[in-house]
């Protein structure tokens, strides 16, 4: 029997995320799509820039995430950036919510399409001030600059 071949998964992954938030912890949760918006995002086409996670009636909902449709399975302009709703169990929702009172923000780190599901990766993240920024430029530049040097030697 001959074994499947492993396709190419694409990771979608908010990089603005980490610049813009202090992250704490991380869950995944399940997201509820219909079947174009799954096979377009196993193909990469999806974008969680700008996206955040909001909590309504006791549920989880992922707002602002695209999913771009392709020309053999095309999505609605209007359904692209449409609500979703995010599967979590009620303990973890619960947890979710003292820490959303708390002043805290849900923000989606990235889409993972590797296994059967396609899973959402959340953090609880607290936004950073302008002056935090330019301290993790700093800090990255820094070190770049040894990693050369000590690249040189």
């Amino acid at each position: 029997m001959a074994k499947k071949a492993k396709s190419s998964t694409k990771h979608i992954v908010n990089r603005r995320a980490r610049y813009d938030y202090d992250l704490g912890d991380s869950l995944i949760v399940g997201i509820e799509l219909t079947g174009s918006e799954a096979k377009n995002l196993r193909l990469g086409h999806g974008q969680l820039r700008g996206s955040y996670v909001n909590i309504k009636d006791n549920e989880l909902i992922l707002i602002n995430a695209t999913i771009t449709g392709t020309n053999s399975m095309p999505i609605i302009e209007s359904d692209q950036t449409r609500p979703r709703k995010l599967l979590a169990k009620r303990k973890e929702i619960e947890r979710l919510i003292e820490v959303k009172h708390q002043g805290r923000t849900l923000i989606p780190l990235e889409i993972l399409t590797s296994g059967r599901y396609i899973k959402l990766k959340i953090a609880v993240a607290k936004g950073k001030k302008k002056y935090d920024k330019r301290q993790t430029i700093k800090a990255k530049d820094q070190t770049r600059q040894i990693k050369r040097q000590l690249k040189r030697r």
